[in-house]
This record gives C-alpha cells, sequence and structure tokens, in this order.
C-alpha cells in the first residue's frame, strides 16, 4: 500500500520513467534535483530542522541581533562557527534526499521549476543563494502562503480536470473537493484575504456534498484570522488528516495531472493535510464511496481497521439451575419429562464450549461473582426457559412507558437488567427512580435500628428494610445541572447518572444517596453505561474524550482520546473488554480496555451519532444518528455491512432481542421500528468482503428487513430495553402539540 502520511510520500515499489513528488510537499517537476540527482521520499527530519535553524540564524545575522543569535546557539546547541560552515560546507550535494545539505533546504523553500539548475552548486553559489534566504520563505513553506488571486485557478482547474475524466476515476477524485476546499478557504482566512476567502466560498460552496452542510454552515460565519483562534473543531481540521481511500489508477492520474500543470499549491495541501489511502483493484463506485463518507475527517485508515479483536464471549460460571417450584408440583409421573424440557442444558452446553474469538477469561480483571449474583444468575436462566422466540412471524409485544407532565424536561432513561426498575434524568438536575412492579421502594433502615436485628434470621434481608419510607417513586438530588445519561448497575444495587455539571454520580439503591462523585470530565458529561460485568463503567462528554472508571477509584483507570468532537454515547462490549463510543464528529470507535487502544473507525454517518448497541454474541454493532439510519458493522471485520433506512429523525434508542433475532429501534419521529437482524446478517457472506477496498456491497434491502412500525401518538421514543423474556418496553416523555 502507498500512502501520503506524515508529510511523506512512500512511492510506488515498481519504477517508474515520470517524475516523482517530493517527500516535502514541492513536486520536482524537471524530475531532478538541482543537484542533478533525484530525491527520494523520506527526508531526515532532524536535519530538515537544523537547516532551517541555520536559515534563522543567517537572518538574524544580517539583520544585526547578535544577541538573539546567541541565545539561540545557545539554546540550540551550536558551535560559534558550526552554522556557517555548515552552510558554506555542506555544498557537495549529495541529493541523498534526506535534505541534508544546503541544496536540499533550497529546493524545499523555492519553488521549483522547468528552469532550475542542473548541475550541482559550487559553495559559492549556495552562500549567494542563502545571502537571498528570508526566514519568511521558510515559513511559509509550512503555512503554505500562496498567491490569493490564484486560488479560484488553482481549484477549478483541478475541477474541470476531474470532471473530464472517466467515471469510474471521477467519483474517487472528486472525494478531493470538499477537503481542498476547506483548507484553501482556511488558508486564505489566516494569511487575512478575506475578500477573497468570500468570494472563493461563494463560487464553490454550493458544490460540496449535501452531508457537510452543516459544517459548511460554521465554516461560512469564519471570516477573520482571530475566529480561527477559538474554534477547536477547525483547529483539529488543520492539524489531523482527512483520509481519503483511492485507488492506485486514480491516484496515478491525479499525480500525473499536478505534475504537468506544476500545481505545487494544491499539492502542497495534499501533502500536508490529506492522507490517501491507496488500494489495488477496480475503483470504487459513487454509492460504495458516499456508504463511506461523511465524517469529520474523512474515511478510516485501513490499516486501523485490521487489528485483531476478541468479540466472542466469555465463559460463562457454571452454576446448578434448580427446578422449578411449579415443575415439582406437576404431576409425579412426569417429573422426569419436564426436568429435561428445563434449559440447564442449553445454557450450560453454551457456557462449556470456549469461543474461539472471545478474549482469555483473565484478559482483564473482573469481579468475583457473589451470592447474590449467583442468586441472580440461577433467576436469569429460569426466566430463559420462558422466554419467547422472536422472528418475522413471531413479533415482541411492546409496552410504551410514557412520561406525562414532564415539565422538567425528561433528558435520560434506563431500566434495570430484569425490568423491576426505571430512572429518569431530568432538565432540572434530577434523578427519579420508580418501581415498575407492585414491590414498592423502601430504603435500609437507619444504624440504630439495624442493631437491634437478629443477623442469624433468615429473613434478614427483608427485615433491614424500613417499611415506612416504602413509595414508588424516590427523587435523588445532587446533580448542579441536566442530567444527560443513566445506567443501572447489573446487580440493581447502583444507579450511575451524568450530568452537564461535568460530574458522574454513583447512587445506592438501597439508601438512595450518593456515594461518590466522580470528577474528570471539564464539560457536560452525554453519557455513562455500567459494564455487563459491574464494577467498570464508562462515561463521555464535551470534552470529547471516553473515560473508564472502577467504582471504588475516584481517578479514570484509562482516558480514550481521538475524537474531534463531542462523546455523545457510550456502551461496553458483552464480553466488558471493549468500549464503543459514537460522536458528532460522526465516528464510531472501538476502544481496547486492556491497553486503551483504539482498534476500530468506523464512518459512514452524515450526523451525530446518538445510539450504539451490540448483538448478544459480540459480532456486531447497531449504530443510530441524527442522519435517521441505522448502519450495522461486523466488528471482525471493521466493515459496514448493511443500512437500514425508514426513520425520519434522529435515533436515540437501539436494542437487540435477548437472542438478537430481532433489532428495535425508536426514534424522535414517534416511531417503533423493528428489523429482521437475523436476516440482516446472514445475507452478508464474507467471501464477499474485500480486503483491498475495504468494503463490502451493502443490498438496498431496508423493506424485506423492515418487520413492523409502531406510531405512538406525540411520544419521541427515548429508550428501548427487551425484558429477559422478550417483552419489548419503550419510555419516552409525551409531548403536546
Amino acid at each position: 500500500m502507498a500512502a501520503v502520511q506524515d508529510g511523506q510520500m512512500e512511492l510506488d515499489a515498481e519504477k517508474e520513467t515520470k517524475p516523482e513528488v517530493l517527500s516535502d510537499g514541492t513536486s520536482n517537476l524537471s524530475g531532478s534535483t538541482a543537484s542533478g540527482t533525484p530525491l527520494t521520499a523520506g527526508g531526515d527530519p532532524t536535519q530538515e530542522d537544523q537547516q532551517t535553524l541555520i536559515a534563522v540564524l543567517q537572518f538574524l545575522k544580517r539583520n544585526k541581533l547578535s544577541d538573539s543569535v546567541e541565545i539561540l546557539r545557545r539554546e540550540a546547541g551550536l558551535g560559534d562557527q558550526e552554522d556557517s560552515q555548515t552552510l558554506e560546507g555542506s555544498g557537495g550535494g549529495k541529493g541523498d534526499g534526506g535534505g541534508g545539505d544546503a541544496n536540499s533546504l533550497l529546493s524545499r523553500v523555492s519553488i521549483p521549476s522547468a528552469a532550475a539548475p542542473q548541475n550541482t552548486p559550487t559553495p559559492a553559489t549556495i552562500k549567494r543563494a542563502d545571502e537571498q534566504l528570508d526566514v519568511s520563505v521558510v515559513l511559509s513553506a509550512y503555512s503554505q502562503q500562496g498567491d490569493p488571486s490564484l486560488y479560484q485557478v488553482y481549484y477549478t482547474g483541478l475541477k474541470n480536470f476531474i470532471e473530464s475524466v472517466l467515471d469510474c476515476h471521477r467519483a474517487e477524485l472528486s472525494q478531493l473537493f470538499y477537503p481542498l476546499f476547506v483548507h484553501m478557504y482556511l488558508e486564505l482566512v489566516y494569511n487575512n484575504h478575506e475578500s477573497k476567502a468570500k468570494a472563493f466560498f461563494e463560487k464553490f460552496g454550493g458544490d460540496q456534498e449535501c452531508y457537510y452542510q452543516d459544517d459548511l454552515r460554521i465554516l461560512c460565519g469564519l471570516t477573520k484570522k482571530e475566529h480561527l483562534k477559538g474554534n477547536e473543531a477547525l483547529l483539529d481540521f488543520r492539524t489531523s488528516r482527512f483520509v481519503l481511500r483511492i485507488s492506485r489508477d486514480s491516484y496515478q492520474l491525479l499525480k500525473r495531472h499536478l505534475q504537468e500543470r506544476h500545481n505545487n499549491q494544491i499539492w502542497n495541501i495534499i501533502q500536508e493535510h490529506l492522507y490517501i489511502d491507496i488500494f489495488d483493484g477496480m475503483p470504487r463506485s459513487k454509492s460504495q464511496i458516499d456508504s463511506l463518507s461523511g465524517s469529520f475527517a474523512g474515511e478510516a485508515r485501513r490499516e486501523v481497521n485490521k487489528v485483531k479483536v476478541f468479540h466472542g464471549l466469555l465463559k460463562e460460571p457454571e452454576i446448578e439451575v434448580p427446578l422449578d417450584d411449579e415443575d415439582d408440583e406437576a404431576e409425579n409421573e412426569e417429573g422426569k419429562p419436564k426436568k429435561k424440557k428445563t434449559k440447564k442444558d442449553s445454557v450450560g452446553s453454551k457456557s462449556k464450549k470456549q469461543d474461539p474469538n472471545a478474549p482469555q477469561q483473565n484478559r482483564i480483571p473482573l469481579p468475583e461473582l457473589k451470592d447474590s449474583d449467583k442468586l441472580d444468575k440461577v433467576m436469569y436462566m429460569k426466566e430463559c426457559t420462558k422466554r419467547i422466540r422472536l422472528n418475522p412471524e413471531n413479533l415482541p409485544s411492546i409496552c410504551f412507558y410514557s412520561f406525562l407532565n414532564a415539565y422538567q424536561g425528561l433528558t435520560a432513561v434506563d431500566f434495570t437488567d430484569d425490568s423491576s426498575l426505571l430512572a429518569g434524568g431530568f432538565a432540572d438536575s434530577t434523578v427519579r427512580v420508580w418501581s415498575v412492579t407492585p414491590k414498592k421502594l423502601r430504603k435500609v433502615k437507619s444504624a440504630t435500628e439495624l442493631n437491634l436485628i437478629d443477623k442469624e434470621s433468615d429473613d434478614v434481608l427483608e427485615r433491614i428494610m424500613d417499611e415506612k419510607t416504602a413509595s414508588e417513586l424516590k427523587i435523588l438530588y445532587g446533580h448542579g445541572g441536566p442530567v444527560y445519561g443513566l445506567s443501572f448497575s447489573p446487580d440493581r444495587n447502583y444507579l450511575l447518572s451524568s450530568s452537564e455539571d461535568g460530574t458522574v454520580r454513583l447512587w445506592s439503591l438501597q439508601t438512595f444517596t450518593c456515594l461518590v462523585g466522580y470528577k474528570g470530565h471539564n464539560y457536560p458529561v452525554w453519557d455513562t453505561h455500567f459494564s455487563p460485568f459491574g464494577y467498570y463503567f464508562v462515561s463521555g462528554g464535551h470534552d470529547r474524550v471516553a473515560r473508564l472508571w472502577a467504582t471504588d477509584h475516584y481517578q479514570p483507570l484509562r482516558i480514550f482520546a481521538g475524537h474531534l468532537a463531542d462523546v455523545t454515547c457510550t456502551r461496553f462490549h458483552p464480553n466488558s473488554n471493549y468500549v464503543a463510543t459514537g460522536s458528532t464528529d460522526r465516528t464510531i470507535r472501538l476502544w481496547d480496555v486492556l491497553n486503551g487502544n483504539c482498534v476500530r473507525i468506523f464512518t459512514g454517518h452524515k450526523g451525530p451519532i446518538h445510539s450504539l448497541a451490540f448483538s448478544p454474541n459480540g459480532k456486531f454493532l447497531a449504530s443510530g444518528s441524527t442522519d435517521g439510519r441505522v448502519l450495522l458493522w461486523d466488528i471482525g471485520h471493521g466493515l459496514m455491512i448493511g443500512e437500514l433506512k425508514g426513520h425520519t429523525d434522529t435515533i436515540y434508542a437501539l436494542k437487540f432481542s435477548r437472542d438478537g433475532e430481532i433489532l428495535a429501534s425508536g426514534s424522535m419521529d414517534n416511531t417503533v421500528r423493528l428489523w429482521d437482524s437475523i436476516k440482516a446478517f446472514d445475507d452478508v457472506e464474507t467471501d464477499d468482503f474485500t480486503a483491498a477496498t475495504g468494503h463490502v456491497p451493502l443490498p438496498d434491502n431496508s423493506q424485506e428487513l423492515l418487520l413492523g412500525t409502531y406510531h405512538s401518538k406525540s411520544t419521541p421514543v427515548t429508550h428501548l430495553h427487551f425484558t429477559r423474556r422478550n417483552l419489548l418496553l419503550a419510555a419516552g416523555a409525551y409531548t403536546s402539540q
């Protein structure tokens, strides 16, 4: 693979007769350097920095700034005569491609042309040329200051070229339009050419893809250099590389065109700000490109998504499942057959087989199972025996919880795994917890009352609860801003809440008090989520990072940094070894809990991502966005494998059924939609996975996969939850219209 990376180009392995492009961002249009020897890619950055330093020293000397010269020489560790000797004594020009002589420096800071000298210059020639060097010329190689009046000419020339090539290449090369447009506009603004920047934007802004319109609306308001200083998003755009995936044939066409036209300005931007991921094979079609385009920084690099991911499930602990009382009381003669029908064997058989894709059991430390956890596992397995098998002919019943008169502003919802408790986060900074079963919520008795209890009694857990405090609702106070994220612990003893006040709070559901306030985020925390095994949890916020925490640590264990905008939603993988994050930069990232590395980057959404859901088997991930689409991802191969279209507004809730047969999506368009996830995943064959392009042909089969659409009267769907028996629960706040 050849790629434009870190300002250098990894050149093709095969020899070419065409002139090459230099590694420093300028074209060797004449086919040779000033020394007569072609430069190779991959200069030594240390030598380049030294030559730049020497040029600055010469500039200071000419302006008789001797004090500054001494200070700079002392800080840089140069001898008294080292700078001048280096310039005058390196005129041999070995052409080693590293910029190791003064001639290399000259070739970088001046614009090469066909008239460049073809013979090796003498030291005297170099010295005369050096006297004409100005430090602003050196710095201009990095700021890319070009003739502002020619920017429109450059862009128009490239546009006309791309529109004239064959259709198979046009779609790929058209990816250049947006990043080049943004960087050229920012350069004009940065260099105080306001009128030229405005004219450039008005002429070419309307040509960009529709899914970049939100970015362009922000961009058009930045008309002065001062505006750029406080805009973090644009700072990221300038410092990060926009990734384009282009076939080798299309790339060769582009390179040849820029060399023939001597279009150094365009090529400088490509070298400094773009990463061109070149693959061998047929060029991709417009639909293939559009399906993966739209993120803030372009597509993901293919090598990022080739890291091994252990997406299998951990081996379940072996727990004896006692026979149900109902079965014991059944006819005596049929007792044995009843035992055979219990699901203990089927559940146990899955746990005994080690998934080849599963991580090692001790890859990350997990909390040991307590007696109460084992009891809950037994209850869960019993519920599994009564679970409804879902399929396209047998859809789940849906129970909708509407929050009426929610004047406090409902901002977050969560259910416990056993569906016994419901929590709501509100804009008035409160968290409210309801019991959705006949069993009321009770607090633990006071310390003095607990001392009077017989701790050896069988019903001690019942005796410690205070019946005087029983109620259907508990209100938790403590946050200093709207509550945006909620998550119950798997054992139902704790509740996490994240807020605009920059904190994550851990609440006890025994005393209904705040146990810990986790402070680490500097800005609003948009979401938080407990690990499937408890103990660990993750949070994401406006500071563009996700943090991994443990309930018994005040400081985060990991900081997942890489998103270019807010982290809006977080989810743990079912095996707890990975964390998925969705962002307003329109990408999804998968992070390894063990080492904090980003192991997957998924692009394709055209708007901020607000919902994520892993399939129960851990192989797939579903994501929902403001673009109204649900995208399906294969975690192992790192590829998009499905696109579900139908919603007309932001998708805030996604949930797979307990066995993964059905995917439910809830949206601000007041609907719940059910999708056939088994068919969506089975229709994709691994043989279709094209490693070269990193793309799978996406069938347009949303209507075939849609099993049902269910409308609420006027209630946006905020949260979805499948019970252990596969009843679907939905929740949202009623809005009178």
